[in-house]
């Protein structure tokens, strides 16, 4: 995993959640981590990995994604096997 994706995966899952997550880098580490990811309904994308699916809600204003939308994917990724201690530092 590079650097920028396991700095990302860290992010994620770091307390207090952060507010500064694009949504872009988390299209990415997605992808690198072997989901799909395809357009739903508005502004929503199907995404499945590992055998696990979730709806993500694209941000309305801008590219950055909220504390709730962060919370939501640290926990699909934790469903779906994906967690910092996972990818071995």
């Amino acid at each position: 995993m590079s650097n920028k994706h396991n700095s990302l995966l860290t992010a994620i899952f770091h307390d207090p959640v952060s507010g500064n997550i694009h949504w872009r880098e988390i299209e990415s580490l997605l992808r690198h981590q072997g989901a799909t990811i395809s357009p739903a309904h508005g502004a929503r994308f199907h995404v499945t990995l590992n055998g696990f699916e979730c709806f993500l809600h694209h941000p309305h204003q801008g590219n950055v994604c909220d504390k709730n939308l962060i919370k939501y994917l640290r926990e699909f990724l934790v469903r779906a096997g994906v967690s910092p201690s996972s990818e071995g530092g």
